[in-house]
């Protein structure tokens, strides 16, 4: 595996010990749907979580989280879709986004709830 792949491995399990210190359950990490992965899918509150991480050495381009495009919405917003159907699940959707910035200096975890709305 590439070294970026690993880095957001280690994003991602940082991201889950996160949100399970914030009460979530987790239901799914990396669910995949067609071309639509969800890093992460909790359920805290009655509440389904659609989380989607970004992980990055540093915040000199933007932050993690502002790298989450319109087209990766999209893809999120399907990906969430067909899962609450597959699992016939009547609860609330919310997005959510656990930006990092994670390097020998600094490591932060940004968490945005309600991220963005699927319409």
């Amino acid at each position: 595996m590439a070294v970026h792949n690993d880095f957001g491995k280690e994003g991602e399990e940082d991201a889950v010990n996160f949100l399970l210190g914030e009460g979530h359950t987790i239901l799914e990490r990396n669910f995949r749907f067609g071309h639509a992965e969800i890093d992460v899918i909790t359920l805290k509150d009655e509440v389904v979580h659609i989380v989607e991480v970004k992980t990055r050495t540093s915040s000199a381009y933007g932050e993690p989280e502002s790298f989450v495009n319109k087209q990766k919405v999209e893809l999120l917003v399907k990906a969430a879709n067909f899962y609450v159907e597959k699992m016939d699940l009547d609860r609330e959707v919310q997005f959510d986004i656990v930006s990092i910035v994670k390097n020998n200096v600094e490591f932060t975890i940004n968490y945005i709830e309600d991220a963005f709305y699927p319409f």
